[in-house]
Parts: structure tokens; sequence; C-alpha cells
């Protein structure tokens, strides 16, 4: 089963896809998606170690997701994803290329995977319109990809204030 949970910073969304891997009695992968690339977020990876139980596996994968995920899957694993906003943010960092090549890897791939998957990301659209030229690509871009995710998966939940809004479930 695939899961998207959305929501906006501070929701809850981490929290509660953390939650699913615990209840699903499935041996959890995380596959993080963030860099430190300063003392802040330094900080806040090492935070968030720190929260996640020990047994849990890690991957580090700030590019290429997909191909992570792939080596990951398997019937008897729950892979968490934290983030698909991160994720973007680095593509669109690393130039057109990796955008170009990994969003539709990803979208490809994400039917076909073995297992429990959870995908957690920001949702960033319901803000104003942002003025940086990039501000607004990649305001753009997460609303295109998050689009092309909920239709991939099986559930989609929107957590607001640490509740789950629960938008789409074909597993019931």
């Amino acid at each position: 089963m695939k899961s998207f949970i959305l929501g906006g910073a501070r929701s809850g969304k981490s929290a509660f896809a953390q939650q699913q891997a615990l209840e699903c009695g499935l041996d959890v992968i995380y596959v993080a998606t963030g860099q430190a690339g300063d003392g802040e977020m330094a900080e806040r990876i090492a935070r968030h170690r720190a929260e996640r139980p020990a047994a849990w596996g890690l991957v580090e994968e700030p590019l290429a997701l997909a191909d992570a995920l792939r080596a990951q899957a398997s019937p008897r694993r729950c892979l968490l994803v934290d983030c698909l906003t991160l994720w973007l943010s680095n593509l669109l960092a690393a130039g057109d290329g990796p955008l170009e090549r990994e969003i539709p890897h990803l979208l490809e791939l994400l039917p076909a995977l073995p297992g429990r998957v959870l995908l957690v990301s920001n949702e960033v659209g319901q803000g104003i319109v942002p003025v940086h030229p990039l501000a607004r690509r990649f305001r753009d871009e997460a609303g295109l990809l998050h689009q092309a995710v909920a239709r991939q998966c099986d559930r989609v939940i929107f957590i607001v204030a640490g509740l789950p809004l629960v938008l789409k479930d074909r597993s019931a």
C-alpha cells in the first residue's frame, strides 16, 4: 500500500507517518532526503534521528530517490520517505536535468514497489504567490508533484494541527 501524507510546517505529518510505520508490523527503512547545509539543519536532522526507533534502518538520499526506493523495497518492509519537498528542493538546486529525470522516474516506479510506502511532503500551495521566481517555480513544481503522487497512492492524508483528514482511501 502507498500512502501520501501532506501537511503544512509543524502540522504533525512526520509524527503521523512514523506512527503509521510503527503500527504496520513491517521492518522500517527511513529514507531521508534532507541535507545538512547549515548548522540549524544539522541540528534538526540530529533531532529527527534521535526521535526515530533505533531498530529502523536509514537511507539518506537527496537526489536519486527512485533508485534508493527500488534498492530497499521488499514485501516485508515499510519505506518512510521524509520528505518530498526537501527532495524537490535538492533537485531544483541541482538544475533542470535531475528534476526532469528523477520525478518521472519516481512516478513510474511507485506503483510497482512492493511492501508499504509512506511518502511525506509539505503542502505549500495554500499561501500567497511568492515574489521570487525560484519560489514560484518551487511552489508550482511541488503542486504538480503532489497531484501526480496523489494519483499513484492508495491513501492520501492531509494533516492539520496533528489531526488526519483522509482525502483518498482505496485500501478500505
